[in-house]
């Protein structure tokens, strides 16, 4: 098997299993791991035009996030209000309830970091998320990670 082939699988096995144990702390919540990062991308960078959280969003690069945001707002957990700065533009935000809910998943969230970081103690963490980066910012969904770790380091 090539390096880059292996290094293909490597990345897609760890998704599904990172996504599956995610899916599993988020069924009790009645999100799923889709709109759990919208909720956590307009908890943290909020509130945001439909374009702008979509140009955050590692789900659905290359797609219109419509489809979660409506989902979220029939839920109770987003709505839409007319953006200040510019009144031709929805502004996004979270709602009461969907800033509760927000604080679980970041519980959900943490709970997986930490079963990671047990995995990777001792390992060349740094170097792997460098050669990581490279890879994944070539492709709009690393674009998407890269803005929204620039705009947490603003």
């Amino acid at each position: 098997m090539k390096p880059a082939e292996e290094l293909r699988y490597l990345i897609l096995a760890i998704q599904r299993e990172g996504n599956r144990l995610l899916a599993a702390e988020l069924r009790p919540l009645g999100v799923t791991p889709s709109q759990a990062e919208v909720l956590r991308v307009l908890r943290d960078h909020g509130p945001l035009t439909l374009s702008a959280l979509g140009g955050l969003l590692v789900c659905e690069t290359g797609n219109s996030p419509s489809r979660l945001v409506d989902r979220l707002v029939a839920q109770g957990l987003v709505q839409r209000d007319t953006d200040p700065d510019d009144r031709r533009y929805l502004a996004l935000s979270l709602t009461p309830e969907g800033k509760a809910l927000s604080k679980r998943i970041v519980a959900a969230e943490e709970a997986l970091h930490d079963a990671i970081d047990q995995l990777v103690t001792g390992q060349p963490v740094d170097e792997t998320i460098t050669t990581l980066r490279a890879v994944a910012g070539a492709f709009p969904a690393g674009e998407a990670l890269a803005r929204r770790r620039a705009a947490e380091e603003a």
